[in-house]
């Protein structure tokens, strides 16, 4: 695409790009950015790497992390990641839990009574959040309430939670994602 002679570059997601050498500089980059985040996944698949390893160390080329055609928008550079992780290693991620796992609700029922309840669970994940851990609040939020699905508390803890990620996210999906999950739980919490 790139060799192609175009003025114009509307992009799916993000402002037009206007002028043959800005448009190919724009598909060169993007190109170099999908590319990266290939190679290097697929490296460290080949090297006996984990998703989640992989996940914590693939990034887009540094060079490049101020493009304003390249920002997350829409989704996030972990998506593509994931993605090119199921296309050529399929859906199971190698964690062995993972390859039969027990449902949400099993889950989220003993790890409350590990933890004194879904409220102190709940209570948990409100101080993780605080501290800014937001990803690790989220899992505990979500396992509180399946564990207590009909818990006011626990919901609002849920609600409080994944707004403020959805309001620390820039990508439109992440964002609208957790932004439908809190609304949901504010709902079960009798919060409108």
């Amino acid at each position: 695409m790139a060799e192609c002679p175009a003025e114009l570059l509307i992009p799916g997601h993000g402002v037009p790009i206007v002028g043959a050498a800005r448009a190919r500089q724009a598909l060169e980059d993007t190109a170099e950015w999908l590319e990266t985040l290939e190679r290097e996944t697929v490296a460290r698949m080949n090297a006996g790497l984990g998703l989640d390893q992989i996940l914590a160390e693939v990034r887009p080329p540094a060079h490049l992390a101020e493009r304003p055609y390249l920002q997350a928008v829409y989704d996030e550079p972990e998506y593509v990641v994931r993605n090119i992780w199921r296309l050529y290693g399929g859906w199971w991620d190698g964690q062995p839990a993972h390859l039969k796992p027990a449902r949400e609700l099993e889950i989220g029922r003993e790890v409350a009574a590990l933890a004194g309840g879904a409220e102190a669970l709940a209570d948990r994940a409100r101080a993780l959040a605080e501290s800014g851990s937001f990803a690790l609040a989220c899992h505990l939020a979500d396992w509180a309430a399946a564990a207590a699905p009909g818990n006011a508390r626990v919901h609002a803890a849920r609600a409080d939670i994944c707004e403020a990620r959805a309001q620390a996210s820039d990508a439109l999906m992440t964002r609208g994602i957790f932004s439908a999950t809190a609304r949901e739980s504010a709902a079960k919490a009798g919060r409108t």
